[in-house]
């Protein structure tokens, strides 16, 4: 594994970055006829680039690229051995530019640059390499049937895929979309949040440098309500894949409804459990993992363990610990290795975090760290890592995703209570379970409403397992074999012998 390099090392990088800054559509880099936009950095406020604005011409003719190279293209064509050797010829292309993708994610949208380098990097790499490997490796059916007939089921691909993706993990859930896609034998047009462009328009260059015929992937910036907008409702758009808010969510369920009637797979919002039971084998494992999952990545994941779920009796124990290492984390600059916790990504969402903060203390929670901004002279968008405690739990911090380094803690007094106060929500992306008993773990993850139940752990596992959520936090799976359900369609044979 490539190791980090220094924090002069990083800095010297970044003067010298020169980041695409135009769409790609159809194998080139188009600047487009609707204007540019600023990609900011929060790491100190400067601007990164001018960006190439998308809108529905842009959005028009990357669709229609993206239908040639499915209609008339050789990429659903090809073997699946062929289209897997092409997505491993990305995942190590990726590899290769690692410092470089990390760097660009790094300044975009404020994560800590050895995160970006060692998880982030390593996440897509990997996604394209697994699903590199498995593109040659699902069967298709032959069910028994009547002795004088033969039915065939195949999985076919299911045509133009357009995915939208936030600014939280832009190469990972951007990976997490394109690579089953490609490996199915679809076409993309891939809408990169308007905060982090960078990242994609590079991994748009590497696919192509892996061999991607033109037209197969194409990367359009621009805004949710513009660009977004089109592709969602774009008559020529067979799927549209995205990641993002639950708000925004419902918009794409009505552009498809005014629309083609096109599939719409979301991953959204959540607003997750971490329930620490008394007889957790080590609690504190327990509060350390529950500190590290709610500050990792600036508390910027819809999975964060932002509700602190504590049994009554180890509650002071717990929230102490988890306190001083909130306290001790180091915020700092995104590109010095030694920092645990960078920037947010902008100033607008820096106001809506505080304003959650101001809100639960009004309702009567009590802050017990953090809660305000800091390294203010970087001119740059830095939080203090924030645990309130004695939150009401009908209140805005208890319901409404904060999307930030904010964690809310509440006591219980048995399982029944715990169980009611975690699915106490509209959301159910994630949830996680501290318990030395086996019986106990299995009841309590069967009756917590979540697509993804940690026991004694956090934030693990790997590209076998799928990932998604229920209620409000979206339908469809990522990851995993179960993603290509997204992108193919079943099609059944009839013959009669």
């Amino acid at each position: 594994m490539t190791t980090t390099p220094t924090h002069t090392t990083w800095l010297q990088r970044a003067k010298e970055f020169r980041p695409p800054v135009t769409h790609l559509i159809d194998g080139a880099e188009e600047p487009g006829d609707s204007g540019e936009f600023a990609v900011i950095s929060p790491r100190d406020g400067q601007v990164l680039a001018p960006v190439a604005d998308g809108g529905e011409p842009e959005v028009d003719a990357a669709v229609a690229a993206a239908r040639r190279a499915f209609d008339q293209g050789p990429w659903p064509r090809l073997a699946p051995v062929e289209r897997g050797r092409v997505l491993v010829r990305v995942a190590e292309l990726l590899d290769a530019h690692r410092a470089e993708l990390a760097l660009a994610v790094s300044l975009e949208m404020g994560k800590p640059v050895t995160d970006a380098h060692d998880i982030e990097l390593r996440a897509v790499v990997n996604t394209f390499r697994w699903y590199g490997q498995l593109a040659d490796k699902l069967a298709d059916e032959a069910p028994h049937t009547a002795p004088d007939a033969l039915a065939l089921v195949t999985r076919e691909p299911a045509g133009v895929v357009g995915a939208v993706v936030p600014w939280n993990f832009p190469l990972t859930l951007a990976g997490w979309k394109i690579a089953p896609a490609l490996a199915a034998g679809c076409t993309a047009v891939l809408k990169p949040s308007e905060h982090a462009p960078l990242s994609a328009l590079l991994l748009g260059r590497i696919v192509l440098e892996a061999g991607l015929p033109p037209g197969v992937l194409n990367v359009v910036n621009g805004t949710g309500p513009v660009a977004g907008r089109a592709l969602g409702r774009h008559p020529s758009v067979d799927v549209l894949a995205f990641t993002g808010s639950t708000a925004v969510g419902r918009h794409f369920l009505h552009h498809a409804a005014d629309s083609n009637l096109k599939r719409v797979w979301l991953e959204l919002g959540g607003k997750s459990p971490n329930i620490i039971l008394p007889d957790a084998p080590d609690l504190e494992k327990a509060a350390a993992t529950a500190a590290w999952g709610i500050f990792f990545n600036q508390g910027e994941m819809c999975t964060a363990p932002s509700r602190l779920l504590v049994h009554t009796s180890v509650a002071d124990q717990v929230t102490e610990a988890v306190v001083e290492r909130a306290r001790a984390l180091r915020v700092g600059d995104p590109l010095d290795p030694a920092t645990e916790m960078g920037a947010l990504v902008g100033e607008d969402h820096l106001a809506r975090v505080l304003d959650h903060v101001r809100a639960g203390a009004q309702d009567g929670a009590r802050l017990r760290t953090g809660g305000a901004r800091t390294l203010t002279e970087t001119g740059g968008v830095y939080l203090e890592p924030t645990v309130l405690d004695q939150v009401a739990p009908d209140s805005r911090l208890a319901r409404e995703e904060i999307f930030g380094p904010v964690l809310s803690v509440f006591t219980f007094d048995d399982l029944d209570e715990a169980v009611a106060l975690a699915n106490a929500t509209e959301y159910g992306l994630a949830a996680g379970v501290w318990t030395s008993d086996l019986s106990t773990a299995h009841r309590i993850s069967r009756a917590l409403k979540a697509g993804t139940v940690w026991v004694n752990c956090y934030e693990e596992g790997d590209l076998t397992v799928p990932f998604g959520g229920v209620k409000q936090s979206g339908n469809g799976r990522d990851k995993s074999a179960h993603a290509l359900d997204k992108y193919t369609d079943l099609k059944t044979t009839w013959i009669q012998l």
